[in-house]
């Protein structure tokens, strides 16, 4: 390996690495503005300066200069100061002295590096430039007086988000950044600018004068509003989640994380079930926990295990699941099902309902088919994954289902299930593409699961997978793209119908005409309960006053995914543990513990009275929620077990998203939620100005 040296000390590098990153792998400190790991190298702040040797006698840009063998690199010279001064003054001549009111104050590079690489006078007497505020959209709010010009925001947006409409115009004085016609930015991943600007031109519309950044206690979590499972930070005052920032995960969700997953928390202070309700008269009435567990051990008492259902809803933990499943399970009930959307997946191998070449793995990917799938609306962070195998990999994207933009170019083979057959029967480009793949992929969505052939379709999706080898040794292309935090977490318990019991969609059928006694709906709201009989007694177990709530006979108030400590498997099958961010709100309790207090109440007392009883319980019975943060790959699957006998339908393949900011109860009780929506879906126009 080539050697340097960095202020006298030899370190060794790999090949192709700038003098910044050598300089680093010493231990040294380099300031940079609009350098980032991530993004493209611009060159273009000038603040991270050194000295290196041989080489011109001045200064040089260490982020754009590649470092080379038996090199000298000087980072603390009397010309590197000055230099780094110079800059610091320049950056400052226009720039406004607003720290005080300024959102980004106390977590602003320009700010820290200035009281590090600055001088303490300025030299500039003449009047600052002023900049015309840009109208960017409900996320990101605009002072762009105070940009630097680092064009980290115009990289994100072509490279990252794959959506160019933010750039640099004009030039010299002129500078600025805009969106080319004026109008909102339509990224679902726009939020990560406002991460990425050092100087506080980009913040955090939302959250603007809401809080300083030493006020905020920060918490590790997981991310629920799709099925990646980002890694998160919830950001605390009082009894109140603030914000929610991403936490670097390489293997999840690098550092992006969506719109949805950032913003929508918002919706965790309003339209909140913070006390039980029971329906008295055929009005709810609020209770006591007494009143509301006598109500349903009364009707559980009554009724018979198999007219009693149980669906648990998209954001579950899985120790709500387990819970339930105990009880329920250990009463008789075969009426289980975590899939309310009616996903025809589940109960066969591990591997058949799992993202198999990992997050991460699909980067390697050199031909990928997409099969009822939008991944831009389903998981944008996941999105970006596939373009960066487009944009690095030269990967081809295939996609049978609904055409869509995805930011990356796609192959639209069709839209129904004969496109399996066209598309291998007559040779097309794609299909030889896919056939002589190295690493060829295959992306089962909603789109093919949530319909009532969804395991035809699955089982003509696994076939092609075989026709084009898509899992061999050491690679396992075959992928299901789930929309529900819950679900894979559930199947791997096995919240499932059994012995002839009903699923969730036969479930909803039986109610409207009187088959099920009782309906038990944990934070199940994507359902139409307006089609439930009278005569089925409806308890709903949740967070909002949504879908379930309005027709529950009994309110059982839970806890947010903010409020306490879970376990959630994502799509690829990695069991992530996220902390308690704040306490329920009101009389609310977390869902296990509803459902142990309710257990004693019916004379089966379950067998754990803490978290960590009965995760060793979970664990006991399902090895696999033990194996945290770990995700095997390559592991054979005989996709001749996938799916289900029958003949798929000519009904075209939709995404199951049609709105992204409106896929949960909690992000349809957010008001920034219902802004963007409003803004980017329903109406794509400027935003007037404030």
């Amino acid at each position: 390996m080539p050697k340097a040296k960095v202020n006298g000390v030899e370190v060794e590098f790999e090949a192709g690495m700038s003098v910044l990153q050598v300089a680093e792998l010493a231990g040294e400190e380099i300031p940079r503005f609009c350098y980032h790991e991530r993004l493209s190298i611009p060159g273009n702040c000038r603040m991270c300066l050194v000295e290196v040797k041989p080489g011109p006698p001045k200064p040089q840009a260490s982020c754009a200069l590649p470092a080379s063998d038996n090199q000298e690199i000087v980072t603390n010279s009397p010309m590197v100061k000055k230099a780094r001064e110079g800059v610091m003054e320049f950056l400052l001549i226009n720039h406004p002295l607003d720290c005080p009111i300024c959102d980004q104050g106390g977590e602003c590079d320009l700010q820290d590096q200035a009281t590090g690489y600055g001088r303490d006078d300025s030299r500039y007497a003449l009047n600052k430039r002023a900049v015309e505020e840009k109208q960017m959209g409900p996320t990101v709010k605009t002072i762009m007086t105070r940009c630097i010009h680092c064009t980290r925001c115009v990289r994100f947006m072509a490279e990252i988000a794959g959506q160019q409409e933010v750039g640099l115009l004009n030039r010299g004085e002129d500078a600025e950044i805009s969106t080319y016609l004026e109008t909102a930015v339509s990224s679902e991943l726009s939020g990560n600018i406002n991460d990425l600007c050092p100087v506080g031109a980009l913040t955090h519309r939302p959250w603007a004068y809401n809080y300083r950044p030493w006020e905020l206690k920060k918490v590790e979590g997981v991310d629920v509003h799709d099925a990646l499972g980002s890694n998160v930070v919830f950001q605390v005052r009082g009894a109140e989640v603030m914000r929610v920032l991403p936490r670097i995960n390489d293997a999840v969700n690098e550092e992006w994380l969506s719109d949805k997953s950032r913003y929508a928390i918002d919706g965790l202070m309003r339209r909140r079930l913070d006390r039980p309700y029971v329906r008295r008269g055929g009005k709810l009435q609020e209770a006591t926990w007494a009143e509301a567990f006598e109500a349903v051990a009364a009707k559980l008492g009554d009724s018979s295990p198999d007219r009693v259902g149980v669906i648990a809803g998209d954001l579950q933990d899985a120790e709500s699941m387990k819970a339930a499943l105990d009880l329920f399970g250990g009463a008789g009930v075969p009426n289980l099902d975590c899939r309310q959307d009616g996903a025809q997946i589940g109960g066969g191998p591990r591997e058949a309902h799992l993202f198999n070449t990992t997050v991460l793995g699909l980067e390697e990917a050199d031909a990928i088919l997409l099969v009822g799938t939008n991944p831009r609306l389903e998981s944008p962070v996941l999105n970006t994954r596939i373009r960066k195998a487009w944009f690095l990999n030269n990967a081809r994207v295939g996609l049978i289902g609904e055409a869509a933009d995805l930011t990356y170019p796609v192959e639209h083979l069709g839209d129904t299930h004969r496109a399996f057959e066209e598309a291998a029967g007559w040779g097309h480009p794609f299909a030889e593409a896919l056939r002589g793949a190295r690493r060829p992929a295959i992306i089962v969505g909603g789109g093919a699961l949530a319909r009532r052939d969804g395991g035809a379709l699955v089982r003509a999706a696994a076939g092609a997978a075989q026709a084009f080898d898509v899992v061999r040794e050491g690679w396992n292309g075959w992928n299901v793209l789930h929309t529900a935090a819950s679900r894979v977490g559930g199947l791997d318990m096995g919240f499932l119908p059994r012995g002839g019991g009903m699923g969730a969609k036969a479930m909803m059928g039986a109610a409207g005409q009187g088959g099920l006694d009782v309906l038990f709906l944990m934070g199940a709201d994507e359902l139409d309960t307006r089609a439930i009989g009278p005569d089925t007694f409806v308890i709903y177990m949740g967070t909002h006053g949504d879908a379930g709530a309005s027709r529950a006979d009994v309110i059982l108030p839970g806890a947010a995914y903010t409020e306490k400590p879970g376990t959630w498997v994502n799509t690829e099958g990695r069991v992530q543990f996220a902390s308690r961010a704040v306490f329920p709100k009101g009389e609310a309790r977390e869902d296990w513990a509803i459902l142990r207090a309710l257990s004693e109440r019916l004379g089966a007392t379950l067998p754990y009275d803490s978290i960590g009883a009965l995760r060793e319980k979970l664990i006991s019975d399902h090895p696999t929620f033990g194996q945290v943060d770990y995700v095997p790959t390559g592991r054979p699957l005989d996709l001749s077990q996938v799916g289900a006998d029958g003949t798929p339908s000519d009904e075209p393949l939709r995404s199951p998203v049609t709105n992204f900011y409106m896929t949960n109860p909690i992000a349809r009780a957010s008001l920034t939620m219902a802004d963007c929506s409003a803004v980017r879906v329903q109406a794509p126009v400027p935003m007037a100005a404030e």
